[in-house]
């Protein structure tokens, strides 16, 4: 996974600094765009056709802008095209990935994923969404889910942040401490 993320970032990279370039319409065009051609390119019948050896990239192109049933922009088809003439249309769903993470950093967003032990309330989620917006000087838009393993507390995730107040996150770092 490394090894693919190094090699979609400069494309990441590249197609938010020309979408970004174009205005936010232009953004939020480039994420619908890019995440379909990424949803296309992660089919595995798909993804099976487009690897055969005998595939030249105009055909790769050609099929990938059929499958995607003329919903990309001139633009888009262009970026597509470069990156299929690099052999890299599998990364495209790490391209796409970093794209809106460049796109969420620029918007100054933050999407959280807090699981919990049991179903929060909405009073409950809008003080955990006050408190980190706080923290990461951000907006945060928070996705719940419950994971009662956890037997209480809550597990924060944001991208490479990860914050464990759950007990269960606690039990083990006791058990660590304990055992070293």
């Amino acid at each position: 996974m490394a090894e693919l993320t190094t090699v979609a970032r400069p494309y990441a990279k590249a197609a938010f600094e020309y979408a970004n370039a174009q205005g936010a319409s232009e953004l939020t065009l480039w994420s619908s765009q890019l995440a379909l051609a990424a949803a296309v390119v992660q089919d595995a019948e798909f993804a099976r056709y487009l690897s055969r050896p005998s595939m030249t990239v105009a055909e790769q192109t050609t099929a990938l802008f059929a499958a995607c049933g003329g919903e990309l922009s001139a633009s888009v088809r262009n970026f597509l095209s470069l990156v299929a003439a690099n052999k890299r249309l599998m990364a495209l769903p790490a391209i796409a990935e970093l794209y809106e993470e460049e796109k969420a950093k620029s918007e100054k967003t933050a999407d959280v994923v807090v699981t919990s032990a049991f179903a929060l309330s909405s009073e409950q989620e809008q003080a955990l969404a006050t408190q980190l917006a706080a923290k990461l000087v951000r907006r945060i838009n928070i996705r719940t889910e419950i994971d009662t393993t956890l037997i209480g507390g809550v597990v924060v995730r944001t991208g490479d942040l990860v914050i464990d107040a759950s007990v269960r996150g606690k039990l083990a770092k006791l058990s660590a401490t304990l055992n070293t």
